[in-house]
């Protein structure tokens, strides 16, 4: 997952040569029953939960029931042979094989030339974990104290500095999977790609925690794995927030210290373990939790 550069370090006028650690980034061949379906360009590692985890949020897999076997195989990603670079999925018998056409609608490009209604609704439509009626509460402190657990356990951002990380967690704050990636969201569906090879989807009860923005793309993943609460470090999308109340999804972010912005679901972050926030505590827009909003990332 990294790999060392030589460098020139400049402090003031002095200049000295060292390596530096850098975090590695190769691209991923995802291929459905010998077919090829996307690439991405991620960190290698958990690259079997990355895969099956995209197909998942891409609507083509729904449990673990869908997938026969998962596995490297020598390919031809960037016109030479990548062994370790391509991953081919096998669907079970009588999962349908997702369409390989140039202009498939995947949910990655849905926003893009389409109205935001029409991304919405196509998330909405093909969802089959609703979250709406998911009775998860989680304390104002546990929901504060995600985002140092969460870095916490960043072992390669130690390292480097340069990778994003998701968490998936327990309404405890117990965290059950965390995973890093040059990508956001393929940190997201390394997860999420845990959670269906082990057999927990859809993820009710669960806190899903980035250590970035939380764009609509990341909205539609966590809908798609059944998972009621996404929280940020920084700043969500309009189309995110849409999504999120449209799904009944919970929406933080500006996760910082003991202040949050609640967009969607604030009854979902209770003051304590049992009560609901007052309008004091949980405001509308950007109004935080605790106090005045937070400075935009």
């Amino acid at each position: 997952m990294t790999d060392r550069r030589p460098t020139v370090r400049v402090v003031d006028d002095r200049a000295s040569h060292r390596p530096d650690t850098l975090v590695v980034e190769e691209p991923l061949e995802i291929r459905v029953d010998g077919s090829p379906l996307a690439v991405t360009m991620r960190t290698p590692g958990d690259d079997i939960d990355l895969a099956v985890g995209f197909l998942c949020t891409e609507g083509v897999v729904r449990s673990r029931d869908d997938v026969r076997t998962a596995r490297h195989c020598a390919g031809n990603v960037v016109g030479e042979a990548n062994a370790g670079n391509v991953l081919d999925v096998a669907l079970a018998p009588g999962t349908p094989t997702p369409s390989v056409d140039p202009t498939r609608n995947f949910y990655t490009t849905s926003s893009c030339g389409l109205c935001g209604k029409a991304s919405i609704d196509a998330v909405r439509t093909r969802t089959v974990y609703p979250v709406a009626d998911d009775d998860l509460r989680v304390p104002v402190e546990t929901v504060a104290a995600l985002p140092d657990r969460l870095r916490g356990a960043q072992r390669i951002f130690d390292r480097t500095g340069g990778l994003h990380a998701a968490g998936l967690f327990a309404p405890d704050g117990t965290a059950w999977c965390v995973r890093e990636d040059v990508g956001r969201h393929n940190a997201v569906d390394k997860v999420i790609g845990w959670a269906l090879r082990n057999d927990r989807l859809p993820l009710r009860g669960s806190v899903l925690l980035v250590s970035g923005r939380a764009s609509f793309e990341l909205v539609q993943k966590a809908s798609m794995a059944g998972i009621p609460m996404l929280a940020a470090v920084s700043a969500p999308s309009t189309l995110a927030v849409d999504l999120a109340a449209e799904v009944g999804m919970t929406l933080v972010g500006f996760l910082r210290g003991n202040r949050m912005n609640v967009y969607t679901g604030a009854e979902r972050v209770v003051a304590g373990h049992d009560s609901a926030p007052s309008a004091a505590e949980v405001g509308v827009g950007r109004q935080a939790v605790g106090g005045s909003p937070p400075a935009s990332a």
